[in-house]
Parts: structure tokens; sequence; C-alpha cells
């Protein structure tokens, strides 16, 4: 019998996930719940072989919880699950140890079979996002260039982003000049879209 926690944000969704996990033999879901900040502490309490875990949890996300139980709880493997799979967040999901990346959109078997790949030490990611992950280019910016687009990214002007980041404003200016050339972006919003696609913020 494979143990599963399951965290996912939405509550219909999370009852469909546990459902379907639930109508298979081998696989029984020990916990279920919605925010990531009570992921680390569900685990060790129940000791599931692997977290289903949505990538938008509210608190702290998909990505961040992956790297946490890697660290902290590294007996329990984890499947991501996104909404919007891009080949961005399968380069990411690898970065954080997550064995597993699926859409939101697989069928009952496939979820299924994923969790037990998983489980059983092996890599459950759809072939074709997989080979889009490894074609994608490599970060071109810096990490100052991260830190100002990650910043723009939460609708910070210019003048937010010199402030936090203890820099003049015509040298956020220049990083964002900088970034959007890199990126080949029209302007900034483009920018941070582009970033995130690759998996790059």
């Amino acid at each position: 019998m494979i143990g599963i926690l399951v965290a996912e944000q939405l509550p219909l969704v999370r009852r469909g996930l546990v459902a379907s996990l639930e109508c298979e033999a081998d696989l029984k879901v020990v916990a279920d719940l919605g925010r990531g900040e009570e992921v680390l502490p569900a685990v060790l309490r129940h000791e599931p072989e692997v977290a289903v875990i949505g990538l938008d949890l509210p608190g702290v996300d998909g990505f961040a919880v992956a790297l946490r139980l890697h660290e902290e709880a590294p007996r329990c493997r984890v499947l991501l699950l996104s909404g919007n799979p891009t080949p961005g967040q399968v380069r990411r999901a690898f970065s954080v140890q997550a064995l597993g990346f699926m859409s939101l959109d697989v069928g009952p078997d496939q979820l299924a079979d994923g969790v037990r790949r998983v489980a059983a030490g092996r890599r459950a990611v759809d072939s074709e996002l997989a080979l889009a992950a490894l074609e994608l280019v490599e970060n071109p910016l810096t990490r100052r260039e991260l830190d100002v687009l990650r910043l723009a990214a939460q609708g910070a002007r210019s003048g937010e982003i010199a402030d936090q980041l203890f820099l003049s404003v015509g040298t956020v200016r220049n990083h964002l000049s900088r970034i959007m050339c890199k990126t080949h972006a029209r302007n900034r919003l483009d920018a941070v879209r582009i970033a995130g696609d690759s998996g790059w913020l």
C-alpha cells in the first residue's frame, strides 16, 4: 500500500484527486490539505511515500514545498501538478528534486501510474514536456537581473525596486533594459512572462 499526501488549494479539485487515487487498491490517501505551509508538518506526522502537490498552493508554492520536503523529509517523494504546464516548470520541478510533474488534465489511470512510478523512485513526466524542457535555452540573466525581474513581476515600479535592492533608479532601468534585450521581450511584462515560462524565475 502506497501512502499519499494530497496538497491542492481548490477544494473541488482536491476532492477529485483524493477520490481518484482512493479508487486504486494499492493507493491510500493519508492526508489532504490546501496550504503550502501545512505540507511538511503533515508529512512528518503521516509519513506518506508520495506527496502529490499542486503548484499554486497559497502560503508556500509547490516548488518551495518540494524543495523543503527534499531537505527535511527526503523519504517522501514528490509529484507536482500544474494547471498550465510549461517546459520551464518541468525544469524547475527537476531543480527542486521532484520526481514527477504532470498536468491536472491527466486521466485517473495516468495519475495513479505516475504515483506508483514516483514511489518506486522513477520519474513520471509527460515525454513531450520533458523533451521541450531539455530544449530550453539556458538562463541568460544575471542574479541581480533576476532580483529586479522578480520584483517587477510583483508589480513594483522602478523606484520601489531601487529602494528594495539599494540601487539607483537609473541602474534599475538599465537592468530592465538589458533584461528585455536578453529575453527579446517587448516590455517588462513580456519579460516576466518569458522568464516564467522558461523556468528562470
